[in-house]
């Protein structure tokens, strides 16, 4: 469905990709990935940890997305499609800070970049310098090759630029869990103890990991 995908590009999305979920037998078979990258001077400025204008653009990303969202399930709806997008307000979290379909597992399984160290998803255009959301569907979209395995390789760089020292450094390939990348709820304590002592806000924000990736020093290279 090019007209989908022209529709939200036109909208600002920078990535747009399409997947099929059938395998996770739940009740939308297929899903739209979305992506926006971080400003290059936000990124620039999150190496020694998070700042004001990431906490800001953190936000502002969202906030755009949730409206990308919106009008691509409001654009299948017209359709004669089921659409549901997964914005912030809707998404429910587990006590592990999961989601029933991450977006993530959409942005994989449209091939839009594959998960790193860091349990991110990482892009080659933006490395995992982005914010994602997703619009699950039962519209027939003409879906790409998933990406199934890591291609970060021998590149720990992520996993040293880790202050709370929670990435574990294992190469995802789609059968790992987050919990063999990652130990979350490290990850999550530092950040937010990090975020309070830095911007006063309770946030799980810190972006060291994505300000270390080459990927993304590629990206703000141009």
């Amino acid at each position: 469905m090019e007209e989908l995908r022209s529709f939200l590009q036109g909208r600002g999305a920078k990535l747009v990709g399409f997947a099929d979920l059938r395998e996770f037998a739940q009740s939308y078979p297929f899903g739209v990935a979305l992506a926006l990258p971080l400003p290059k001077g936000v990124l620039r400025g999150i190496e020694g940890g998070p700042k004001r204008d990431y906490f800001e653009a953190y936000h502002a990303l969202n906030a755009e997305l949730d409206g990308l969202a919106l009008a691509g399930e409001a654009f299948l709806r017209e359709k004669g499609n089921k659409a549901f997008a997964q914005t912030v307000e809707r998404v429910v979290e587990s006590e592990d800070y999961r989601s029933e379909m991450p977006h993530k597992t959409v942005a994989t399984r449209a091939g839009l970049g594959w998960i790193g160290k860091s349990a991110l998803l990482v892009t080659r255009e933006f490395g995992p310098a982005l914010r994602l959301s997703s619009i699950l569907t039962d519209a027939p979209l003409d879906c790409a090759k998933p990406s199934d395995v890591s291609l970060c390789g021998e590149c720990a760089a992520c996993q040293a630029g880790c202050p709370a020292g929670a990435i574990l450094g294992e190469n995802w390939q789609r059968c790992l869990e987050r919990k063999g990348l990652v130990d979350v709820f490290r990850c999550r304590e530092y950040a937010r103890a990090l975020a309070k002592e830095r911007l006063g806000e309770a946030i799980t924000l810190c972006g060291k990991c994505i300000a270390a990736c080459p990927y993304a020093r590629a990206y703000l290279a141009g």
